[in-house]
C-alpha cells in the first residue's frame, strides 16, 4: 500500500486538480521537514526525523478538501485564508505552525510555502512575499497575543518555491528578513524583540547542477520531465524518502501530469515571448525589436526591465 507522498506524486488530474496535487506533494510533512531544514533557522540543527515531529496539524491545504474522509499526513490546525472589513481574501497554498525546542522554552513559528510557476509573474515575489507575511503576523491578534503583548508575536516565514527560473538566476535560495542597523550604537541588540519575518525564495533549474541537496530534491520532486517510478525512486535512494515501490497503476496518471506540465509550460513560454515583443515594438520599433529578440542575453535583459 502507497503512503500519502507515493499517492500525491502519482495522481494527476484536469487543469484544476494540477494545482491542488502540487499543494498536496508540498504539504507532505517529508518535503515540510526538507524545506525547513534549509530554510528555517530554527530548524537548521535538527535531524529531518525530528523536523517532522515539531510540526502540528492535520491536513488542510487552501480551501479545498482533498480525498474527504480520508486521513493522511499532510498539515493544518490554522485557517489559511484572512480577511479584514474592505479587504479581499488571501488564500495561502500551505500554512502551519512548527514548535522546535528552544533553550528554556519551545520556539512556536509559523510557514507559509507557496509554488510559483514563474519568476516574472508582473510583480516582485519578494515584495508579496513581505504582504503575505505581514499578514501572518497581524492574523495572530487575539490567537498568539492580546492586548500590548507583542513579546509573543510568533516569527514568520514566507517561503516561494520558484521553478523554471533562468538560468543566469540559476539554483538560488535568498532571505529577505529583517535586521538592525545602527545609526548612532547604543541600543542593546535583542534580536528576538525584532526578527519576526521572513521571506525565502527558492528558485529552480532542474537542467543546471547544484551541491544543495535541497534544491536537488526539489527540482526532482516537481520535474515534468522525470517519469513517477525514476521520481520515485530517486526521491527514496537520493534523498531517503519513504514511499512504495508498487507503481504501475500509477505511471500512466502521472505521465499524464507530466504532459500537462510541458504543454502549460510550452504556452506560457509563447505567451511570454509574444508579450516581450509587442512591448518592444511600442518601446523601440520593430527593427531594434528584431535584434533583441535574436539575442537571448539581451532577451533577458528586456525580460528583467519589463518584469514580464
Amino acid at each position: 500500500m502507497q503512503n500519502e507522498l507515493s499517492k500525491s506524486i502519482s495522481t494527476a488530474g484536469s487543469e484544476v486538480q494540477l494545482d491542488t496535487h502540487v499543494k498536496r506533494v508540498l504539504a507532505q510533512k517529508q518535503v515540510l521537514a526538507w524545506i525547513m531544514k534549509y530554510t528555517v533557522w530554527e530548524f537548521m540543527q535538527l535531524p529531518l526525523d525530528v523536523i517532522q515531529g515539531c510540526i502540528e496539524g492535520e491536513p488542510e491545504i487552501s480551501s479545498v478538501k482533498v480525498g474527504p474522509g480520508e486521513t493522511n499526513e499532510m498539515i493544518s490546525g490554522l485557517s489559511n485564508e484572512d480577511k479584514l472589513a474592505g479587504e479581499g481574501a488571501v488564500y495561502y497554498d500551505i500554512r502551519f505552525f512548527a514548535v522546535a525546542p528552544g533553550d528554556t522554552k519551545q520556539i512556536r513559528v509559523i510557514i507559509n510555502v507557496e509554488m510559483q510557476r514563474s519568476y516574472y509573474p508582473g510583480y516582485p515575489i519578494v515584495t508579496r512575499g513581505i504582504f503575505y507575511g505581514a499578514r501572518m503576523i497581524s492574523a495572530q491578534l487575539g490567537r498568539e497575543f492580546s492586548g500590548s503583548d507583542y513579546s509573543n508575536i510568533r516569527h514568520v516565514y514566507s517561503i516561494w518555491l520558484c521553478t523554471g527560473v533562468p538560468a543566469s538566476i540559476g539554483n538560488a535560495i535568498s532571505e529577505y528578513r529583517i535586521e538592525k542597523h545602527d545609526i548612532i550604537p547604543g541600543f542593546p541588540d535583542k534580536k528576538e524583540d525584532y526578527d519576526k519575518l521572513s521571506v525565502v525564495v527558492i528558485g529552480l533549474n532542474e537542467e543546471l547542477s547544484s551541491e544543495n541537496q535541497l534544491l536537488n530534491m526539489l527540482n526532482v520532486l516537481l520535474s515534468a520531465n522525470v517519469s513517477p517510478a525514476v521520481k520515485k525512486q530517486r526521491l527514496q535512494q537520493d534523498f531517503s524518502m519513504v514511499m512504495e515501490r508498487n507503481l504501475e497503476e500509477e505511471v500512466a496518471n502521472m505521465c499524464n501530469y507530466s504532459g500537462y506540465v510541458k504543454e502549460k509550460g510550452r504556452e506560457e513560454g509563447e505567451a511570454r515571448v509574444k508579450l516581450l515583443l509587442k512591448k518592444l515594438t511600442a518601446d523601440i520599433g520593430w527593427d531594434a525589436a528584431y535584434e533583441v529578440m535574436m539575442n537571448p542575453d539581451l532577451q533577458q535583459e528586456y525580460y528583467e526591465k519589463y518584469g514580464i
